[in-house]
């Protein structure tokens, strides 16, 4: 079985190797990728997922293996990125970069956002992406004021994506409790193909 070492490797590098990877090798069959934190775990099998293989996600010690075999179940068909069209509906993509709105009072800028969040949804079916990153992953922990909220958001078909590197960053990997973990590919190629990025 092919195995690439992606230990060391700074967000986005794990996903980015493994893409280059596919590339060359069309008929992969059984690989594995091995990276040295949960994070990056998440983010190499959600892009494998994404791009249509089955694997699955395994402990080594203190690695994690993101294992491929041949025979798989399939993963999630191909992420298709919106389309844009006249007349059709918008893809706004908010970017979260802090768990509160403004200078000044910490009080105030909190209840601020929790206010904004809960707005969102008036933004109907043109709300496509929501991006948590830096200060802003404590919107997405168990203990977070919105976290209902954005429970709710996904529910109804809001793709809630939460910074991998600023969870790992801020020792939280294990308090998220909404979204998926995402990396800075995800993100960069997320607000190319929106129709209007929003950030806080």
């Amino acid at each position: 079985m092919k195995e690439l070492d992606c230990r060391g490797q700074a967000c986005p590098q794990p996903v980015l190797i493994t893409r280059s990877f596919l590339v060359d090798h069309k008929d992969a069959g059984d690989f594995c990728i091995r990276v040295d934190n949960r994070a990056a775990a998440e983010n190499v099998k959600r892009f494998l997922e994404n791009s249509g293989f089955g694997c699955v996600l395994e402990e080594a010690g203190s690695d994690f293996l993101i294992v491929s075999r041949s025979g798989m179940p399939e993963g999630l068909p191909q992420e298709k990125m919106p389309e844009k069209q006249d007349g059709g509906k918008r893809k706004i993509l908010v970017m979260l970069t802090t768990d509160r709105i403004g200078e000044g009072d910490a009080v105030l800028g909190a209840a601020l956002m929790k206010n904004f969040i809960l707005t969102l949804k008036e933004l109907g079916e043109d709300l496509w992406r929501l991006v948590c990153l830096n200060g802003g992953v404590r919107l997405a922990l168990k203990d977070s004021p919105v976290l209902p909220a954005l429970r709710e958001l996904e529910d109804e078909g809001v793709d809630v994506l939460v910074c991998g590197t600023c969870l790992e960053h801020y020792g939280l990997t294990e308090k998220k409790a909404v979204g998926s973990t995402t990396n800075m590919l995800d993100i960069v190629t997320g607000c190319g193909v929106a129709d209007k990025v929003i950030s806080f």
